[in-house]
């Protein structure tokens, strides 16, 4: 069974929304883990993004290795791939639809379109396979 809802904490949606600002000009990137099967976010791992560029994201091949041998050390599931949108909606973009690798877990995006938006106005999360995307829904608590 698939489910189709993201649970993350608020002190998470908080955090990724910072770590967001912090990159700009840049899109921000990173994982978040905990339990997959139950769609609970609990963690945020904040990552490099390998392009440095406003445009696109890609998630630092080393960022990436460390954060998800972390995540299995300590028993927990890669739940969501988060990345931000600097100026653009919290949708996946034709590059983010083409390039999506995971299909198993949660895509949570984040716009800074507003920056007095918080986690609930600005976040998203979507799923994304063969090349197409479906909102889910997202609870922020």
């Amino acid at each position: 069974m698939v489910i189709d809802r993201l649970v993350i904490p608020v002190a998470i949606g908080q955090e990724l929304l910072a770590h967001a600002r912090r990159e700009l000009p840049n899109e921000a990137c990173g994982l978040l883990s905990g339990d997959l099967a139950s769609g609970r976010a609990t963690a945020f791992h904040p990552a490099a993004n390998a392009e440095a560029s406003p445009l696109r994201y890609n998630v630092h091949p080393d960022d990436l290795v460390r954060i998800v041998f972390g995540i299995e050390d300590d028993g927990e599931d890669l739940v969501a791939i988060f990345h931000s949108h600097t100026l653009t909606p919290a949708m996946p973009s034709a590059t983010d639809r083409r390039e999506a690798q995971y299909p198993d877990v949660f895509y949570l995006l984040g716009t800074l379109a507003d920056p007095d938006a918080g986690p609930a106005a600005a976040l998203r999360a979507w799923r994304i396979r063969d090349g197409e995307s479906s909102e889910v829904a997202l609870r922020v608590d």
